[in-house]
């Protein structure tokens, strides 16, 4: 017997009709609800060291991914993941290797004094990427990762000096959930300037630094990856959409503040983040074999 739709009577209350709408067509709430039970979600480990290296095989991927879509800019940008076995220090990319040749084995390990501890051979630590992802990590106990690059839509939109507009769908994510940081005084080579991007950002999820480009976090490499990416998308979906509206002597069409909301809780979510990645990484392991394991 087929599911009752969305507004069959059900019994005993045959006077109402069941308003909320099903994850699909002919899927009740409560059907709805247990199928939820079975979606993926991030592995678990028992061990710190296996996860470290499970995840530092994630950053690496992370970096691939960056250089696919073109968010290298020189030797500008960085990926932080912060240490399983030791939560006071983070793993990083080193200064000057390419993102699309990074391995697992080329990361290098940070301590909360900026000294490089651990990894790979070259160990030449970027100031900027210290500065600013160890004030972040300090701040905010819940990122796992951070993510910082000079990608161009997001240095193009960080010119103008304003926030996001939730004008589409993909934009909800960020819908009370990302900051401007006003100030740019050079590249980030003082602790106070690390300090102050990381109080402006607070507890949202990204931030538009003005005059330099996009940071965003996440509770796993793949969510802060996710974020990075589809920001980078909103940038650039927005600067076109208000090219177009101004051609044409009007303004685009913001999204009313109680769906803007409720979309977020469905498209912004942490787990939302992760499972949203998982396609890219996918693909990235198939075309590079795996070699960024090694």
């Amino acid at each position: 017997m087929p599911p009752p739709s969305a507004t069959e009577p059900r019994a005993g209350d045959e006077a109402k009709a069941n308003t909320v709408a099903p994850h699909e067509p002919g899927l009740n709430q409560k059907e709805g609800k247990m199928s939820m039970l079975n979606f993926p979600k991030p592995p678990k480990f028992d061990d710190a060291y296996k996860e470290r290296a499970y995840l530092k095989g994630r950053l690496a991927a992370a970096f691939r991914i960056f250089g696919k879509y073109g968010f290298d800019e020189g030797v500008a940008g960085h990926i932080t993941l912060r240490d399983p076995v030791d939560p006071t220090t983070f793993w990083v990319n080193p200064f000057g290797i390419a993102f699309s040749l990074m391995k697992a084995s080329d990361l290098i390990l940070v301590d909360a004094k900026g000294q490089v501890i651990g990894g790979g051979a070259c160990r030449l630590l970027n100031t900027a990427a210290y500065m600013i992802h160890h004030a972040v990590h300090s701040a905010r106990p819940d990122v796992i990762a951070a993510a910082h690059s000079h990608s161009i839509y997001g240095r193009t939109f960080c010119a103008l000096g304003r926030k996001l507009d939730t004008i589409t769908q993909d934009s909800c994510a960020f819908h009370n959930d990302h900051v401007l940081y006003e100030s740019f005084k050079g590249v980030v080579l003082a602790e106070e300037e690390g300090n102050n991007i990381a109080r402006a950002l607070g507890d949202k999820k990204a931030a538009l630094l003005q005059n330099h480009g996009l940071l965003t976090v996440g509770q796993s490499v793949e969510e802060a990856v996710f974020w990075f990416v589809s920001l980078e998308k909103c940038c650039q979906a927005q600067l076109m959409a208000d090219a177009a509206a101004g051609g044409r002597g009007g303004e685009t069409q913001k999204i009313a503040e109680e769906d803007a909301v409720y979309t977020h809780s469905t498209v912004g979510s942490t787990l939302a983040g992760w499972f949203s990645a998982k396609p890219m990484f996918d693909v990235v392991h198939k075309e590079t074999n795996g070699d960024y394991l090694e």
